[in-house]
Parts: structure tokens; C-alpha cells; sequence
């Protein structure tokens, strides 16, 4: 009986937990959903929920360009692909262009190794984005093929953006090129440097160190000795940077000469998201 159950778990053929949660990590019924949605206490693969906008589906006299809608997509992939690589092996990144709710601009990626997810998911939970506070959470989703529209990709899907499986939107190949060749070479660097490390020689920042440069945090000492305004310098050139304008902060976007005096800087409190249709 255990190894039935264990062979249709998350499959349609198993009537307790839900097969499109363990497929895609959403649901369009969210916590009314009469199934169960398992969240998985480790996993490689992190969600951000509702970062990416498109203009055609917020604005409803969109006069965007194709060119000029490819061109900021490409900012925007260039941006989070950056800043996810900071926290660890990034394997593969995919960006959702569904228009449901529980689908529309959600950011997948999926890291070597369990750890770094779960770096990267501590510390997004406390970035803003663009104005919008982040919400990250690890994934069940490991197979993105099997979470991805098939008809979609020969344009045959009847549905559109309100299918139930990813609708994925790519980067320009120069782009996604360019930037998983920078990304192995930095890997390359840091494997070099954990050898360096080991024999002996000067330890070299380490990701937490990186973090707070690239934040503008300041540091009293660098692990391996040199100024704050040497480690600086070396993070303003290293080639992860994001293009896009979006604005990533610790706090949320808004000018001090707008607050009164006495008011308090923390961010307010999102208003709940907007419950899903009926079954």
C-alpha cells in the first residue's frame, strides 16, 4: 500500500495532495483548494511570486512595441538573473507570462544546491523590488518541462495566459549568452578561490561580505585585508550589475522629504492578495 501511494503521489491519480501545487508550486484555488499543498521543507528551486509586470497585462492601453517590450523584458531578466547568481549555483531561471493570479510574473529558479536556495529565500524575504516587497518560498517544482504548457510552445494553446501551466517568456539569446558565460566564469573564481583558501593563502570575501557591499552596507575590515574603498571598487566592476532601473532596496520605495517628521521609515504592511475564483 505505501509504495502505491508513494508512486502516485502528486500525480492526478492521488486524491489528497495536489498534483498542480507539486507540478508548478501554485494553485489557482490557493488555501481553498479541497487538496493539500505540501510546502517542501528543502528543495533547489525557489518561487518569487508576482515580480515580473508586463505592460500588456497591467495597462490597458498598452502601446507598447514587440521590440520595446523584448527590450525591457531583457532588463528585467538581466536584473533578477544577477542578483539570484549572488547567492549560489544558479542551474536555470524561467519567468512566467500567465495572466492568472497564482501564475502572473512569478520567477522560478533553481540552484545546485539545497543551501544556497534556502540562503537565497532568507534573504529575499527582506528585499523590495521595484517599489513591491519580494516574496520568496522554496519550491517543489523540478522538472520545469513538466510544468510547462507543451502547446504553448507550437502556439496551440486555446487558452492563452489563463492556462494553468507556465507560459514562459525567454530572454533575447545574445543575453541569456552572455550572461551564463559570466556566471561560469565567476564560478570558475570562487572554486579557485576555496582552493586558494585552502592553502593558505589570504581568504577572499566571502558571499555575505559581497552582499553588503553590493547593498551599501559598510565594513569595518574585509576578511582578506584591503580597504573598504578597494572591496568597494571591485564590487562596482564585477559584472553583476542589472540594467533594468528596478530598485532594489531593504526598504520600501519612497522619498524621505515626503515623510513628516516623527513618521516612522518602516515599510507598511502589503494588503492581502485578492481571493481566487470558485472551482
Amino acid at each position: 500500500m505505501a509504495s502505491y501511494l508513494a508512486s502516485i503521489y502528486g500525480t492526478e491519480q492521488d486524491k489528497v495532495n495536489c498534483s498542480f501545487y507539486y507540478k508548478i508550486g501554485a494553485c489557482r484555488h490557493g488555501d481553498r483548494c479541497s487538496r493539500k499543498h505540501i510546502r517542501p521543507p528543502y528543495s533547489c528551486t525557489l518561487l518569487l511570486s508576482n515580480v515580473y509586470r508586463n505592460p500588456r497585462h497591467h495597462e490597458q492601453d498598452c502601446t507598447i512595441t514587440d521590440t520595446e517590450l523584448q527590450a525591457q523584458f531583457d532588463a528585467f531578466y538581466q536584473d533578477m538573473f544577477t542578483e539570484l547568481a549572488k547567492y549560489g549555483q544558479l542551474v536555470e531561471m524561467h519567468v512566467c507570462d500567465n495572466v492568472g493570479d497564482h501564475l502572473i510574473g512569478n520567477v522560478y529558479a533553481r540552484y545546485k544546491y539545497e543551501a544556497d536556495a534556502q540562503r537565497a529565500v532568507d534573504a529575499l524575504n527582506d528585499r523590495w523590488y521595484d517599489g513591491k516587497p519580494l516574496f520568496a518560498e522554496l519550491s517543489p517544482v523540478t522538472d520545469f518541462q513538466e510544468a510547462c504548457c507543451r502547446q504553448n510552445e507550437t502556439n496551440e494553446c486555446n487558452r492563452g495566459g489563463f492556462c494553468n501551466f507556465m507560459h514562459l517568456r525567454y530572454a533575447s539569446r545574445p543575453i541569456r549568452k552572455e550572461l551564463n558565460h559570466q556566471l561560469a566564469v565567476e564560478l570558475r573564481r570562487r572554486k579557485q578561490q576555496g582552493r586558494d583558501t585552502a592553502k593558505g593563502v589570504n581568504k577572499r570575501l566571502g558571499w555575505k561580505e559581497r552582499l553588503a557591499l553590493e547593498q551599501g552596507e559598510p565594513l569595518s575590515e574585509t576578511s582578506d585585508g584591503r580597504s573598504d574603498s578597494d572591496a568597494t571598487g571591485e564590487a562596482k566592476r564585477d559584472w553583476r550589475s542589472g540594467k533594468s532601473g528596478g530598485d532594489w532596496r531593504s526598504q520600501p520605495r519612497a522619498a524621505e522629504a515626503d515623510r513628516h517628521p516623527g513618521e516612522s521609515a518602516e515599510p507598511a504592511v502589503p494588503a492581502a492578495d485578492s481571493e481566487h475564483e470558485e472551482r
